[in-house]
C-alpha cells in the first residue's frame, strides 16, 4: 500500500530584538509558520476509526510565537512564550506513528487558540576554566558562559527542549515535519496534548562531556491536556550523556538517552488477557488501573561533513508492554538523513533537507 503527502511550509523561523549580537540582557524574538499537506487517496483492505482515512484530504497548520527573556541577575535567564495554533490535521491525527506534521497539536483546531507555551527559569553556575560563546536564539540568551559549569532548567517548557537535540534534526519549523525524525520516534516523553510539560533539569558540562538528567510530569490521561502535578508518583525521568567529537576537522555529537516513566498506565497484555476470559475487542480503558513502568533507550548522533552539509542518525527502542501515554504509537525507530545549506546557489538562509525514518511496534502492541 503505497500513500503520498505533499507538503508545503512557510515560515519565519525568528525575527529578532536584541541588545546586541554578542550579549543580550533581554531579547525578544517570534516565529509564524504555516503547514500545507495533502494526501492522495489509496485503497486499504481495512479501516476502523483510529485508520489512517484511505479518502484523499488535506491539512494545515499555523502557529505563531514569541520567545521572550531577561537576565534577572548573573547567570540567570528567565523565558516567557506566550503562543498561539491552529489547524486541521490528517485524519484526525490517527492512524499515523510518524506523524506528517511536528506542527500539529492534539489540540488543534479551526479556531486559533492562545496559550502559554512555557515559562521557565535556567541558572548557570560557571566552575572556572576557558569560556565559551552561546549564540543568542529562542530562548537562550547570547553571552558567554564557562565552559565546565551546572546548568539547572526549571519551570514549564518542553521535555525535548533539553533531551535529544540535533543540529540537524529537531526542529518541525526549521527542519523535518515528521514526529519521528525530530525525536526519538520511541522516547514517550512527559507532555500534555500541546507537548509542554513542568519539570526540572540539571546539567553538567565538563570539556567535551555533558551530562543531564529531568524529571517532568505526567498527564493525567494519556495524550490530554491536564497535567497531573504528583511529581514523586507520576513522572517521566530522563538521563542523556553528550559526548562532542571532531572527524577530519568537522564537528559532531554523539548522544545516549535513556528514559524511565511511571504513571497509571494501562498494560497491553492485561488488554488481551482480558479478551481472552471475557471475549470482544482488546480495550486499554479498561485495564488502566494502578501505576506501571515504561522505559527504554536511545542513541542520537551528528556529524557536519562541511560548512554546508551535515548528516544525522537516531535509534530507539522503548520496552513496548504498555500504552502510549504521551507521544506517538513507536515502539522502536531508526532515521537518518541530511542537511545542506544553500550557498552554492546563494542562498545561504535556504536548507534541502532529505530524511527516511523506519518505525515498528512490540508484538503485544500490534
Amino acid at each position: 500500500m503505497s500513500r503520498y503527502v505533499l507538503a508545503f511550509v512557510l515560515a519565519i523561523p525568528s525575527i529578532g530584538m536584541a541588545q546586541s549580537q554578542s550579549y543580550e540582557d533581554t531579547s525578544a524574538r517570534f516565529q509564524a509558520t504555516y503547514v500545507f499537506q495533502s494526501k492522495r487517496p489509496f485503497a486499504a483492505a481495512y479501516s476502523g476509526a483510529n485508520s489512517l482515512s484511505p479518502n484523499r484530504e488535506r491539512s494545515y497548520s499555523f502557529t505563531t510565537t514569541a520567545a521572550l527573556g531577561f537576565r534577572p541577575w548573573a547567570d540567570g535567564e528567565f523565558y516567557f512564550n506566550p503562543e498561539a495554533v491552529q489547524g486541521v490535521p490528517l485524519s484526525n491525527l490517527t492512524g499515523l506513528g510518524g506523524f506528517t506534521n511536528g506542527e500539529i497539536a492534539r489540540t488543534s483546531g479551526p479556531t486559533f487558540r492562545l496559550y502559554r507555551a512555557r515559562l521557565f527559569l535556567r541558572q548557570h553556575w560557571g566552575l572556572g576554566g576557558p569560556r565559551e560563546s552561546l549564540e543568542g536564539e529562542a530562548n537562550q540568551l547570547g553571552g558567554e558562559v564557562d565552559r565546565n559549569r551546572w546548568t539547572l532548567t526549571a519551570g514549564n517548557l518542553s521535555v525535548i527542549d533539553i533531551f535529544d537535540d540535533n543540529a540537524y534534526s529537531h526542529d518541525p519549523r526549521t527542519q523535518f515535519l515528521n514526529w519521528s525524525i525530530m525525536t526519538h520516534g520511541a522516547f514517550d516523553y512527559a507532555a500534555d496534548a500541546r507537548g509542554y510539560s513542568w519539570g526540572v533539569a540539571l546539567e553538567r558540562y565538563w570539556g567535551d562531556w555533558v551530562i543531564r538528567a529531568g524529571r517532568f510530569i505526567q498527564p493525567r490521561e494519556p495524550n490530554q491536556l491536564k497535567l497531573d502535578a504528583d511529581i514523586l508518583n507520576h513522572y517521566g525521568d530522563q538521563l542523556e550523556l553528550e559526548r562532542a567529537h571532531e572527524i577530519a576537522g568537522q564537528k559532531g555529537k554523539l548522544r545516549l538517552l535513556a528514559f524511565r516513566n511511571r504513571a497509571k498506565m494501562a498494560s497491553f497484555q492485561d488488554a488481551l488477557d482480558r479478551v481472552a476470559l471475557r471475549g470482544g475487542t482488546p480495550d486499554l480503558n479498561a485495564v488502566r488501573a494502578g501505576e506501571k513502568v515504561k522505559s527504554g533507550l536511545g542513541i542520537n548522533f551528528e556529524q557536519a561533513i562541511s560548512r554546508d552539509l551535515g548528516v544525522f542518525a537516531r535509534a530507539s527502542r522503548g520496552d513496548g508492554k504498555t500504552e502510549t501515554y504521551a507521544f506517538t504509537e513507536i515502539d522502536r525507530s531508526m532515521s537518518a538523513g541530511l542537511l545542506l545549506k544553500g550557498t552554492a546557489w546563494r542562498r545561504g538562509d535556504d536548507t534541502f533537507g532529505i530524511a527516511l525514518a523506519r518505525n515498528g511496534l512490540s508484538s503485544s502492541h500490534r
